[in-house]
């Protein structure tokens, strides 16, 4: 029987996926990966504008992140039919390396596989053994940080924090000739400077119905990390500091027994792993690390919401961020799993006022009782959406704290939600609820970049 929400997908599989080959093109800042799979070809292209000519392009460093690239782009076109053969061709893995790809593959595609109801875990990658080889010395820290920017709560609060510490430029990924105002116009408020990269898929994933390929959740932000690491070598700095947090370890779901996180590549597992190859990669390589790790969203909608200058312009809801411009909202839509989770973390610690003038388009989520299913969903009493959202703990915690403001006595799902969470056996304690708002984890943080260095 196949698991719930799962879609008609074809039943042919692929043969094998090859990795054909990748090229940097220094005077045109480009990268260019080559796949293959059962004769169809596909090619996917890097571009970092403002690098043409850089002679950063020819360092050991510049070329060990393009092939890192090289090596995880490569899920979003073994998907397209999912063979249970990975031929690494001329590309040469150490034992390291062929682990932390074939994860990548497995725990990345978890959602994937899911909902196309496939077993991977028999998945095969044949390669060549390369030898290890001793690192280079890590990049000399000189407090450069390149900061992956999505224009969402996490980032706005890594940016804060980290331009505290270090010389900060803001790091966008968009498809060739576009942007996207819900990151350009919070990107704007922050005043620094944006080193950007244009990321072109093959044409061919775009016609994947028509092709008859499989679809589904790949693990992207693995793949913008590994661009983000080729562009903090061409841009002379020293670290990659990323905006994820705590509950982005914790899976969104088990299936047959193992864990399926749609937001793996953002867990501390990936982090861990990435962070390892990287210091095993001829370099020197920059620095990677999330600001976040150790925290809850609970204590981000707190910082968040000290940072008034970018609640006019901030905008983490779905329909911000459609390939195609013409359907792409200019507004919270006020219905999306994101902008329910956006009104709950935010809500004990925005007054009630400025939540509704944020959703003022279409109406703030929690004055919808339409939309108590999916407050529920987030609070565990239900499916949790397959979504970069909270933890459910930390969700029930804001229900509770968010209910106790005086300005919300009237909000009528609020004061429902409350009482039933309230009633729950497990719901959290006072002290729990304190908890989640100091560091409830380890982190990876370089004493340079720490607020209190050890």
């Amino acid at each position: 029987m196949a698991p719930s929400g799962t879609s008609p997908q074809p039943s042919a599989r692929g043969q094998v996926f090859r990795y054909a080959g990748y090229a940097t093109d220094p005077a045109t800042a480009t990268l260019s990966c080559h796949y293959e799979l059962d004769g169809r070809e596909f090619t996917e292209r890097v571009t970092l504008p403002g690098t043409e000519g850089n002679p950063r392009w020819h360092t050991e460093a510049a070329q060990a992140a393009a092939r890192l690239i090289f090596l995880l782009a490569g899920v979003s076109y073994y998907k397209t039919a999912a063979p249970p053969v990975i031929d690494l061709g001329e590309t040469a893995l150490t034992a390291a390396e062929q682990t932390f790809l074939r994860d990548f593959y497995l725990h990345g595609l978890g959602e994937f596989a899911y909902r196309n109801n496939l077993d991977l875990t028999p998945l095969r990658l044949e390669a060549q053994r390369a030898p290890t080889q001793a690192p280079s010395p890590p990049a000399h820290h000189r407090n450069r940080a390149l900061v992956p920017f999505g224009g969402g709560i996490d980032s706005i609060v890594t940016v804060e924090q980290v331009r505290k510490h270090a010389d900060v430029a803001l790091f966008v990924v968009s498809r060739p000739g576009d942007l996207f105002d819900a990151i350009e116009e919070p990107a704007a408020v922050t005043g620094l400077p944006v080193v950007r990269a244009e990321r072109e898929i093959d044409p061919q994933l775009l016609r994947s119905a028509e092709l008859g390929f499989r679809n589904g959740h790949v693990p992207v932000t693995g793949i913008l990390s590994a661009i983000a690491v080729l562009a903090a070598v061409l841009e002379d700095r020293d670290a990659v500091v990323m905006s994820n947090e705590w509950s982005a370890s914790v899976p969104t779901l088990e299936y047959q027994g193992r864990p399926v996180n749609h937001q793996y590549s953002k867990s501390e597992e990936f982090e861990a792993a990435f962070r390892a190859v990287l210091a095993a990669t001829p370099g020197p390589m920059p620095g990677y690390f999330s600001w976040l790790r150790d925290r809850t969203e609970l204590w981000v909608g707190q910082e968040f919401a000290r940072l008034t200058p970018y609640h006019s312009t901030f905008r983490s809801c779905n329909k911000a961020f459609y390939t195609e411009r013409a359907r792409r909202f200019t507004h919270w839509c006020g219905e999306c799993d994101k902008c329910v989770f956006i009104d709950l973390i935010l809500a004990p610690f925005l007054p009630a006022d400025a939540l509704r003038r944020i959703f003022a388009v279409t109406g703030e989520p929690l004055g919808n009782p339409a939309l108590a299913g999916k407050f529920r969903s987030l609070l565990g009493a239900g499916a949790k959406p397959f979504e970069c959202v909270g933890e459910v703990t930390e969700c029930r915690a804001a229900v509770l704290l968010a209910a106790r403001r005086p300005d919300r006595a009237g909000d009528g799902l609020l004061v429902t939600l409350a009482a039933e969470v309230a009633s729950w056996p497990d719901a959290p304690t006072a002290a729990e609820v304190e908890a989640m708002l100091r560091p409830v984890s380890r982190n990876f943080i370089p004493n340079e970049y720490a607020d209190e260095p050890a």
